[in-house]
């Protein structure tokens, strides 16, 4: 009766397989690089999405911080009806959307 133990190399014997690794071959430096080149793309998309979106409410921010502090001004007496209408239209008119 044989045993797997000894059925299984005689097979791989017979089909040509020497026992030995002859390594990876010439195309491994492949996979490496697919990997880079996913996380790579990766930081770059975040990145690029990111600054853009930081842009955008960077501009929001400081147009509510304008339009806060003309406001202020308003409400403290500093300036007129008329005035703060100017302005405000001035800095709507002139912010990014």
């Amino acid at each position: 009766m044989n045993s797997i133990a000894t059925t299984i190399p005689a097979a791989l014997t017979s089909a040509g397989y020497d026992g030995t690794w002859h390594g990876p071959g010439p195309w491994w430096p492949i996979f490496p690089l697919l990997w880079l080149l996913v996380v790579f793309s990766a930081i770059a998309l975040f990145g690029w999405f990111g600054r853009r979106r930081w842009r955008q409410m960077g501009a929001q921010s400081g147009r509510r911080a304008g339009e806060a502090r003309l406001a202020e001004r308003y409400a403290s007496g500093e300036i007129d009806e008329r005035e703060y209408e100017q302005r405000l239209a001035t800095l709507q008119r002139l912010s990014p959307q």
